[in-house]
Formats: structure tokens, C-alpha cells, sequence
């Protein structure tokens, strides 16, 4: 019998004859791995324990704790979850089932919603499978093959994905655990029993393959861990996270509303939510005027000539407005780099003009489906803090770096930590492999030199060029993308841009798309959840509010409030006939920084008694000193 060559994760090296299993190569290495190994990779290729190995090759056991082994856990818990639908509700028909960032789901053709109650049975009867400790079974199959079997259950969801599969795929692979079989690419756990941890959270409608026009499903969504600790932790957070809704928060702290009669997807956004967003973008323009910026602003439809010559059209048309004037298609603009591109090409550049980097608060829309609105977080209009700059390639890495430097004090300004991502070319880009080669390597190359901790995200960089990702952190740990920088030589290319080089000759510059905060509204959606609606002195729409105590101390109040006014805090005065107590509570639930009590002490000494909303006394100040006391509070910030 053959014997093939295996280097394990110590970089040993064994033999073993052809066929060996996964399983048995580990257990024979180190037996104890077996117990939270999910899967393995074998070559670079996935793979369940049960697998044979017929080729020499690098083995790497995969940890169910790992982020990896944690997305074949919950792939293989959405099988259990659809299994048990089934078992429950017979004739219910499935979909697709993957995991996702926190989790998995599954979508179900199903007459009705799901209940809560319903929810409840079934992941009683998962439990139930789970104790039945099924084995995971791989079986490989003819397309023609499984296509019949799938008809013959029924099951027309699957039978369409089978058929829209390319014409060179001859076989696919199906799992079963149990009586119940699924078409999977896998890998999967080695058996039910392995799954320890989970939870059925949601039931949310979703059209088939995300399209409107197609049924709509029942998705429900689940989450699941590698211990009963984790899975507890990760629900307390999402009990935080509940009570830090920035849809509610901003109802109840009166700073915005997504108004159906308006439209879906658009933010009206209300007196105290505008001072937010003025206070964030007023500090964005000094940071980008302060570090060689010009600021620029286009207009919100440009020709649709133009955006066929960028390849929006052809790449992105579906998530665009368009609209007609005396007879002539424009684009409603979704992004903001084609007018800051008609701006360089207004007069001929040198080499020492560059970099030029060209900076709007540019408002675009975006066609996002109903299903994914998700008020601040996802809307069809916002403001994003755009920025281009075309500079030689001499200069990109420079550039990428200084870019990266304003990313990491933008997040400590706001109170984040953040990651790294390098995302790379995807399937539908436009340019050629020379220049996806260039500004792949710009970007390493950079992150290298400020030595920057950053992991691949294969094939999701933008169509014209790859890009970098920061993803913020909040309170909740949990992540969000909003800083990118993109290193595109395609569109300076389609535009035609020059510039004059030191030779005398033309020159292509090299454009990076970067923004700082991300679109102004996701980004304050994040911010108040992160912070719970308690924003810092520096950023609080109010700053403090005075109390009076009773009606005679309103004159006084209202002296206090113009001094207050005329040295910029931004206060309110709650001079109604109720109890202080009352107020108090008010003005904590509103989440002011500042309480100033206002009482006959107080009217009578010419100060104030400051309260923080947390509850603590500051005791007795004069008017002058809580001013100082706001100024240093936001000095550092503004």
C-alpha cells in the first residue's frame, strides 16, 4: 500500500499509508486534540476529521474556539436547526443556511411567522438531536444525483441552487445527521454532540437570494459558541446592547426619526441630533484643514455618461437613483470621487503640485433594499467624510501611512480601539493584474512600515482597487467598518489624469479613496451606542442644564443661562413649577453631563451647585469657575 508523507502543526513529519483519515492521523499525533478539533486543513483545504488523505501534505488541526472552527460550529448548528424545523413542522421547505459574523441562520418557506413559543420547540428538539450524538456524514454525489433526490423530497430551493451551478461542477457533496440530509460544501463537526452552546435569538422575513421579487422566507437567526460561558456573555450583550439602541436612544433623547411618511431609509434629524453631527463635522474640517486638505464640494447628479465611463454603471448601477432632465439620464451620486476628478483635470498639474488631496463632506444615496435599512447604520442617504488625493506613486506610500496616522487619532479622539484589514481584489473588478499587483503591495507595504497588525480579507476590495479596512470597537466589543483607504490606479487611467513629471513627460497620478469616520450618520449611530446616549462633555448636544428651584430663582436662572450661552456651552433651563427632585430625573434620563441647581443659596452667593448625571455633587462653583471647568473638559478635543 502507498504511504504518503504528513508535516503536522509541530513540524514533524510522519508516514502513514493512503487513505488514512484525518481523525486517525491526529489521534495518533496527540489524542487530546481530538476533543475540541471542529475540522482541519489539509493542503490549504478544508476538511471534516472523517476524511481520507491520499497525497503528501501539511496538516493543520483547526480549534473549535478559534474564529474559524467557530463558523464551521454554527454552520453545522444551522443543520441542526433546519433539521428540527423540519421534525416539527413537516412539509416545511429550506433554503440556505450559513454562518455569520455572531452566528448562523436558516431560511424556511413557512405559511406563518414563527412565534416565540415556536422557537422554544425548536431548540428543545435541537437539544434533543444534539444528545443523539449523530456523526456528521459526507457523501459525494453526481449533480444528476442529487438533484433527484432533492426532487423527490420536494425540496425546490435546493434543486435551483443545484441547477444554477456552473456546467463544469459534476459533483457535490451532501451531510446527514440522522434521517436528515442537507447539500453542504462543509466541513462540519464531527457529531452532534460536539455542539454545546447555543441559542435561537430572532425570526426576521427575507426574500429568496435577497430578491424582492421572489418569495419571502422566514430566517431565523441563532447563535452558538465552544462553552456555555461564552454563549452566557455574548447574551448579556446583547441585552446591553438592546437597552444602547440607537433608534431608541435616539427617540428618547430626542436627536433624530426615520419617518415612514418621509421614506425608508431617510434621517430627519432633529434639533439636538444636528448639534451632534455639526459638533463631528466641525471637527472633521479642522483636522483636514490642518493637514493639507482642500475642501471641495459637488453636485448631487452628474451624467450618466460619466458614470459609465468610472464603471459605476456597469458595476454598481443597481444601488443607484437615476433621473432625467430635458431628455439627458443622470446618476444620483452614490459616491463622490468622479467631481473631484473633473476638479484636477481643470488645468494642467506638475509633479510639484502633488499630492493634491481633495476633501467634501459629500452627501450620496444609495439604493439599499428595504430588508437592510437599519436607521443610522444603514440608510439611503448620508454624508460621507470623502476624501481623494492623487499624488505619484513615489508618494503612496507616504500618503497610505499619514492616512492611517489620522485613522488611529480620529479613533482615540472618540474613545475606540480598532482592527486592520487588507481586502483584496475581487471577481468583478476592472484593471489590470499589473496594476492590482501595485496597489496591493502600497498598501502592505505601508501597514508593514507603521507596523500595523492586519489580517487578509480575500477577493472584498472595492472593483477598482483593493482597500484597508479599520474596523472601531465599541463598549460592546463588538466591531464596526467605517475608515477605509482604497488605492486605485484604474480611474485616473479611465479619466485620463496627468500630471508633469520632472522629465518634462506625462505621468498617470495614482488616486486613493479614503474616509476617516465612514458616513457621518453610521457613525453617530455607533457613538451613541457605544456610549449609551452618555456622550462625553465635548460632544453632548447639551452640555448642562440649570434647575430651578423654585419660581423666584428664575430670574436669576435665566442671568445664569446668558452668561452660560455667551461663553458657548450649550445649556437649557428647566424653569418649570415642579419638584427638583423631579427634574433631577429628567435631566438624568436625558443623559446631560451637567445639573446646576439653582436655589436661594445659590441666587444669593452667585453661583451654582453642580450635579454630574451620574449622581455625583461638585459642590458649590461660581459661574465662571464651571465654565473653565466645561472649556477643559473639550479643549483637548476641539
Amino acid at each position: 500500500m502507498k504511504e504518503i508523507k504528513i508535516v503536522l502543526p509541530d513540524g514533524s513529519e510522519r508516514s502513514h499509508n493512503e487513505g488514512v483519515t484525518v481523525r486517525d492521523v491526529l489521534s495518533s499525533w496527540n489524542p487530546a486534540l481530538l476533543a475540541t478539533t471542529a475540522a482541519a486543513r489539509y493542503n490549504q483545504n478544508l476538511l471534516d476529521l472523517s476524511r481520507s488523505l491520499h497525497d503528501d501534505g501539511v496538516l493543520e488541526p483547526i480549534d473549535i474556539h478559534s474564529r474559524e472552527g467557530l463558523e464551521i460550529l454554527r454552520h453545522s448548528i444551522s443543520h441542526i436547526m433546519a433539521q428540527a424545523v423540519q421534525d416539527i413542522f413537516p412539509g416545511v421547505l429550506v433554503s440556505i443556511g450559513p454562518a455569520i459574523e455572531d452566528g448562523f441562520y436558516y431560511d424556511f418557506e413557512y405559511g406563518n411567522t414563527f412565534t416565540p413559543e415556536e422557537l422554544e420547540k425548536i431548540e428543545a428538539r435541537m437539544q434533543e438531536i444534539v444528545k443523539e450524538d449523530h456523526p456528521f456524514v459526507r457523501e459525494e454525489v453526481s449533480r444528476e444525483e442529487a438533484v433527484a433526490f432533492f426532487q423527490g423530497k420536494g425540496e425546490s430551493y435546493k434543486v435551483e441552487l443545484l441547477n444554477d451551478l456552473p456546467g463544469n461542477i459534476k459533483t457535490v457533496s451532501l451531510y446527514r445527521q440522522g434521517h436528515y440530509t442537507d447539500l453542504c460544501r462543509g466541513p462540519h463537526v464531527p457529531s452532534t454532540s460536539m455542539i454545546r452552546a447555543f441559542k435561537l435569538l430572532n425570526v426576521a422575513g427575507a426574500y429568496w437570494r435577497g430578491d424582492e421579487r421572489n418569495k419571502m422566507l422566514q430566517r431565523i437567526y441563532g447563535t452558538g459558541f465552544a462553552s456555555r460561558e461564552e454563549l452566557d456573555e455574548y447574551l448579556k450583550i446583547l441585552e446591553e446592547a438592546k437597552k444602547r439602541d440607537h433608534r431608541k436612544l435616539g427617540k428618547d433623547l430626542d436627536l433624530f426619526q426615520v419617518s415612514e411618511e418621509a421614506g425608508a431609509g431617510l434621517i430627519i434629524f432633529h434639533p439636538k441630533g444636528t448639534i451632534l453631527r455639526t459638533i463631528i463635522e466641525d471637527w472633521e474640517k479642522k483636522e483636514h484643514l490642518r493637514r493639507g486638505y482642500d475642501m471641495v464640494m459637488g453636485p448631487q447628479i452628474l451624467k450618466v455618461d460619466l458614470w459609465k465611463k468610472s464603471g459605476h454603471f456597469d458595476h454598481y448601477r443597481e444601488n443607484m437613483y437615476f433621473t432625467e432632465v430635458e431628455g439627458q439620464s443622470y446618476g444620483i451620486k452614490p459616491m463622490n470621487c468622479l467631481s473631484h476628478m473633473l476638479i484636477y483635470k481643470t488645468k494642467i498639474r506638475s509633479y510639484r503640485d502633488l499630492p493634491i488631496r481633495y476633501f467634501e463632506l459629500g452627501t450620496v444615496h444609495r439604493h439599499e433594499k428595504t430588508g437592510v435599512l437599519h436607521g443610522l447604520l444603514r440608510a439611503r442617504q448620508f454624508t460621507q467624510d470623502d476624501a481623494h488625493i492623487l499624488c505619484t506613486p513615489e508618494q503612496l506610500n507616504s500618503e497610505i501611512r499619514a492616512i492611517a496616522d489620522f485613522v488611529g487619532y480620529a479613533m482615540k479622539i472618540f474613545g475606540f480601539e480598532y482592527e486592520v484589514e487588507l481586502s483584496t481584489r475581487p471577481d468583478n473588478s476592472i484593471g489590470s493584474d499589473q496594476d492590482w499587483e501595485l496597489a496591493t503591495s502600497a498598501l502592505e507595504n505601508a501597514l508593514k512600515d507603521n507596523q500595523m497588525t492586519y489580517d487578509i480579507n480575500e477577493g472584498d476590495g472595492a472593483f477598482y482597487g483593493p482597500k484597508i479596512d479599520f474596523k472601531l470597537k465599541d463598549a460592546l466589543k463588538r466591531k464596526w467598518q467605517c475608515a477605509t483607504i482604497q488605492c486605485d490606479f484604474t480611474l485616473p487611467e479611465r479619466f485620463d489624469l496627468t500630471y508633469v513629471g520632472a522629465d518634462g513627460e506625462k505621468h498617470r497620478p495614482v488616486m486613493l479613496h479614503r474616509v476617516i469616520l465612514g458616513a457621518i450618520e453610521r457613525f453617530m449611530g455607533v457613538l451613541i451606542e457605544h456610549y449609551g446616549g452618555a456622550f462625553p462633555v465635548w460632544l453632548a448636544p447639551v452640555q448642562a442644564i440649570l434647575l430651578s428651584v423654585t419660581d423666584r430663582h428664575i430670574p436669576y436662572g435665566k442671568t445664569v443661562y446668558q452668561q452660560l450661552m455667551d461663553a458657548g456651552i450649550r445649556v437649557e433651563g428647566d424653569f418649570r413649577n415642579e419638584k427638583l427632585g423631579y427634574k433631577i430625573r429628567e435631566a438624568q434620563t436625558q443623559k446631560i453631563p451637567y445639573m446646576l441647581v439653582i436655589g436661594d443659596k445659590e441666587m444669593a452667593s452667585g453661583e451654582v451647585a453642580v450635579r454630574q448625571r451620574g449622581g455625583d455633587n461638585l459642590g458649590t462653583l461660581p459661574v465662571s469657575a464651571f465654565i473653565e471647568l466645561v472649556k477643559e473638559k473639550s479643549s483637548q478635543y476641539l
